[in-house]
């Protein structure tokens, strides 16, 4: 058995959080083997029909109906309330888990399951037997930022940004406690890189069957598959002799089928084409601008791997976008269509006038750092060690050849 036991609390609501836990999992066992065991559980789901229903709601909503978010959103900040000091949805799932693991880190990568699972694991297990951490992966403050990701009671408090952790740290998080770290993405995102223009051009010829040197766009999408591909790549047809796309689909087969049929239509457009894709951070990194929702796993790897988003406002953008949207519109003139006819022009001029779109590139670039992945996993290891009275092995990553 594993010497320490880390539980990570997330949920479906769209991809990140689920990306972020699952990260976390990966890292550990890169840095630290079999001496820390991480167990995910997806709570809302699995705790409470309540719980599953508003998930599920949410993902709708993000697909089908986005005027509905901001009543959705105001109405799920009520739970701050209701899980002021305990769990009022899922409570006996969520302490049959506790018991039964008895983890030494209960780690939250969810807004919705921070207040009161804090509480109720250290009630089960006792104050210092765990050790309780959050991660928020909002990139701003200010409407969108929940309330429910403040629980000035965590024992680390972690935020992507220096926007956000001040933010957090306004609304009552204790400034010892807050922690910049960065992006919490996949060990593969910092191995598996093209390191030079070269290394791109090749990946785009050999791997995706597309031209070396074109202006690449790349149309992506959630999990869940929300997108208007259809609607933006006639801007992109017109530009054929210059430009050329990447499209994922997520989980949206009715997409996916169009696209095959659309790409028969037009030989004249080099286009590549995938449903649910585990190589987006390398699609990412053999394009030259992504169009986006605003979801922050998809802005984080753009930004970590310098390719400037276009931000997807198709029936306005929702209060968790809308944090996204600001701080890469106030940190660097970030472009937001909010039709066809506004991506038309926008890849229009930048055909016609390539040096706006360097102009927009160097902006964007401004706000990348440099970032330790490690840093943030051993601090969280360390928590967890504390709680359990030990030490375990850390191993240097990559690992020597």
């Amino acid at each position: 058995m594993s010497e320490i036991r880390i539980l990570v609390l997330t949920s479906s609501t769209g991809g990140g959080h689920d990306a972020r836990a699952e990260a976390f999992a990966e890292w550990c066992f890169h840095l630290y083997r079999h001496k820390v065991d991480v167990r995910i559980e997806q709570m809302l789901e699995k705790s409470s029909v309540v719980n599953r229903v508003g998930v599920d709601f949410y993902n709708w909503i993000q697909c089908k109906a986005h005027f509905l978010h901001t009543a959705y959103y105001s109405f799920i900040e009520l739970l701050s309330l209701l899980n002021r000091n305990n769990v009022s949805f899922g409570r006996a799932y969520y302490e049959k888990v506790v018991r039964e693991y008895r983890p030494h880190l209960v780690f939250s990568v969810h807004d919705c399951l921070n207040r009161g699972y804090f509480q109720l694991a250290r009630k089960i297990l006792g104050p210092d037997n765990v050790r309780c951490a959050t991660f928020c992966g909002e990139f701003s403050g200010g409407w969108g930022y929940s309330i429910n990701w403040i629980e000035p009671t965590a024992d680390l408090y972690v935020s992507r940004t220096s926007t956000a952790s001040d933010y957090a740290v306004k609304k009552g998080i204790p400034p010892d406690k807050a922690r910049v770290r960065g992006h919490l993405m996949h060990p593969r995102s910092y191995v598996e890189v093209l390191a030079t223009a070269e290394e791109r051009a090749e990946f785009r010829v050999k791997k995706l069957e597309l031209e070396p040197n074109l202006f690449t766009v790349f149309l992506t999408t959630g999990s869940n598959g929300a997108n208007n591909h259809l609607e933006l790549l006639p801007a992109l047809v017109r530009h054929a002799d210059r430009c050329q796309a990447i499209v994922v689909c997520g989980r949206n087969h009715e997409t996916y089928n169009q696209l095959i049929h659309w790409r028969a239509l037009h030989p004249e457009f080099n286009l590549y084409l995938e449903g649910y894709s585990n190589q987006v951070h390398m699609l990412m990194q053999a394009s030259d601008a992504v169009v986006s929702r605003g979801g922050t796993t998809t802005c984080a790897k753009a930004l970590h791997y310098r390719c400037p988003i276009i931000f997807n406002a198709f029936g306005g953008i929702m209060p968790q976008e809308s944090l996204t949207w600001k701080f890469f519109r106030n940190g660097s003139a970030a472009k937001k269509i909010g039709s066809a006819e506004d991506f038309s022009v926008l890849i229009d001029h930048w055909m016609d006038d390539p040096a706006s779109y360097a102009r927009n590139r160097e902006n964007f670039l401004g706000l990348r750092y440099e970032e330790d992945p490690t840093i943030l996993i051993d601090e969280l290891v360390q928590l967890a060690e504390q709680a359990a009275g030990v030490g375990v092995t850390r191993y240097p990553f990559p690992l020597p050849v």
